[in-house]
This record gives C-alpha cells, structure tokens and sequence, in this order.
C-alpha cells in the first residue's frame, strides 16, 4: 500500500509572519508529529512569489508581500526543516500546484498509490485547491485532508473548506 502525505506551504510567513495567525502556530506541533511518524512519502509544497508580488493579480487582491522567494517568511517552518532532506518540494505561485498533480500522475504509473493526505495551510485556499485537483485527477485514489492538522484564514472559513472538501468526496 502507497501513501502520500502533502505539507502545503507550513511557511513561516503563514505562521508568525506576514499572514501569520494563532491557529497556523497552533497545528505546527501537530503536523510536525504527523509528518515525523508517517510511514509513506512526505512531499511539501511552498508558495513561492517573486519581488513583484504586488503587481500580479493575487497580489492586488491580497495586496500583502508574503513568501518571496529566498527569504526568512518563505522558507518552510523551523520545526519541519529537518523533514524536508530528501523530500521532494514543490514550489508553486499560486494557490495550486499542476507540477504536484504530474509528480503524482508519474509515481502512480510505476507503483500504484492508494491515497494522498493533505494537511497544512490554508485550509481555505491551497489545501482544498490542492486537494480538489487530486481529486479531480485521480477520481480512485483515496483522497483525505487531516482537518486537526489544517488551519484556514478564520475558523470558520476552515470549516466552509472541509465542507466544500467533503462535497466533493474528500475524505475529512
């Protein structure tokens, strides 16, 4: 049996930083614990933005520079760092990451996956844009998000997300 476990974006901009907020510190523990005792492959995704963050049409929409390439607010959090050797890390732009979804599609032609697990954040914009595409590409596989070890922009745009999630057939 082949699982996979997605971080998305445990940032530290996301965290204490830029768009940082109480409930993304408060699932750090949790995720770390989670990712230290999975037994399957660990892969992490991080937004990644360029210095021009402002002029892009995420950016006058959230118009907050956040996880710009190379620096402190974009590097994955201090307690995960060490689980990142070795793993693979996708980074992405936007919300989503299409390279993730061909990683996958590969690795499940040359041994069949079984399921995919998403935790992390935003439970409100990339984990469940993540986890839809998953879904949407491999309508089979098991696909899950660990609401313990997610945290959205509000609790209750958390809990909107894990209800659009389970909609959808993703396992909550």
């Amino acid at each position: 049996m082949r699982e996979l476990l997605i971080v998305v974006d445990m940032q530290n901009d996301f965290i204490d930083g830029a768009l940082g907020s109480a409930e993304a510190a408060a699932i750090v523990s949790s995720v770390t614990e989670k990712v230290r005792r999975f037994a399957g492959e660990v892969i992490f995704t991080r937004d990644t933005h360029t210095g021009d963050y402002l002029n892009t049409q995420e950016g006058r929409k959230l118009p907050v520079v956040h996880c710009v390439k190379g620096s402190h607010g974009w590097q994955i959090c201090d307690a995960l760092e060490p689980y990142t050797q070795d793993r693979a890390i996708f980074d992405k732009p936007g919300f989503s990451s299409f390279e993730l979804a061909e990683y996958i599609m590969a690795e499940n032609v040359k041994e069949k996956i079984d399921s995919i697990t998403l935790i992390g954040l935003c439970t409100d914009i990339c984990v469940i844009c993540n986890a839809m595409i998953l879904k949407g590409m491999f309508p089979e596989i098991t696909v899950s998000v660990d609401a313990e070890c997610c945290a959205g922009i509000t609790p209750e745009s958390h809990e909107n997300a894990l209800k659009a999630m389970r909609m959808c057939q993703i396992e909550v």
